[in-house]
C-alpha cells in the first residue's frame, strides 16, 4: 500500500495546481482506527454517544455550507474560491467526514461495506441506460405496473389517514390537508437542521477533532 505522500492528489502546473483527485493509501478503515485512539487517548468515548456524535455532524455540515453561504451558484472546482478559502473548505470537509465515520464506528455499522452495498442498490434504482441525462426520482424509471402498484398504496395509505383524522381527534387530518404531510414534513427537516446547524456555530459549541 503506498504512503498517504506517495501520490499527490494535485500536480503543479505553474502557479496553478490541477485536481487528480484523492491520494492514494488512505482507508476509511484506517480513519476509524486513528479516530478511535484519538478519544481513546481523550476518554471521550463517554461523550461520544450516537446522538452527540450525530448533532455534531449536524454543526460540521452547517459549518460547510456557511463557506458556500451568499456566493450564489458555485462551478465545479470552485475557480472563485481564494487559497484560504480552498484550505478551510478541506477543514470543513474533513470535520464532515471524520464525524460521519465515527458515528458509524459508534453505531457499530461497517461503513466501507455499507457503502459498496449502497452504490450497487443506486445503480440498479438508476439504470445508465434510462437514467443518463436525466434528474427524475428513481420511480420514474420503474416499469408501467410497478409505479401503478406504488401509486395505488399511496391512495390507500392516504384513505387511510383522512379517516383517521376523522374519528381520532384531527391529528392526521391536518396531515391529510397538507397532503398526507410528507412535504410539510420534509421542509420542516431542512428548518430543524439548518436551526440545529446555526445552533452549534453561533452559540460555540467546539469541535472534538
Amino acid at each position: 500500500v503506498n504512503s498517504p505522500q506517495s501520490i499527490p492528489s494535485t500536480m503543479e502546473s505553474g502557479d496553478r495546481k490541477i485536481y487528480k483527485g484523492f491520494t492514494d493509501g488512505i482507508s476509511l478503515e484506517h480513519l476509524r482506527e486513528k479516530l478511535g485512539k484519538f478519544a481513546e487517548e481523550r476518554d471521550w468515548d463517554q461523550f461520544h454517544t450516537p446522538r452527540n456524535v450525530l448533532l455534531a455532524l449536524v454543526g460540521e455540515v452547517g459549518e460547510l455550507s456557511e463557506i458556500f453561504q451568499w456566493k450564489g451558484e458555485v462551478d465545479p472546482g470552485c475557480p472563485g474560491f481564494k487559497p484560504e478559502e480552498r484550505k478551510h473548505l478541506g477543514e470543513e470537509m474533513s470535520d464532515v467526514l471524520l464525524y460521519l465515520i465515527r458515528l458509524a464506528d459508534r453505531c457499530h455499522i461497517d461503513l466501507s461495506d455499507a457503502v459498496l452495498k449502497k452504490l450497487k442498490k443506486n445503480a440498479e434504482k438508476y439504470p445508465a441506460d434510462k437514467a443518463r441525462g436525466r434528474s427524475d426520482k428513481y420511480t420514474a424509471y420503474s416499469n408501467t405496473n410497478e409505479r401503478g402498484a406504488q401509486n395505488g398504496a399511496k391512495g390507500a395509505k392516504n384513505d387511510q389517514q383522512e379517516c383517521t383524522g376523522v374519528s381520532g381527534g384531527g391529528s392526521a387530518t391536518s396531515s391529510s390537508i397538507v397532503g398526507g404531510g410528507s412535504g410539510v414534513q420534509g421542509i420542516y427537516g431542512v428548518f430543524l437542521a439548518a436551526f440545529l446547524a446555526y445552533a452549534f456555530i453561533y452559540f460555540g459549541v467546539e469541535g472534538w477533532f
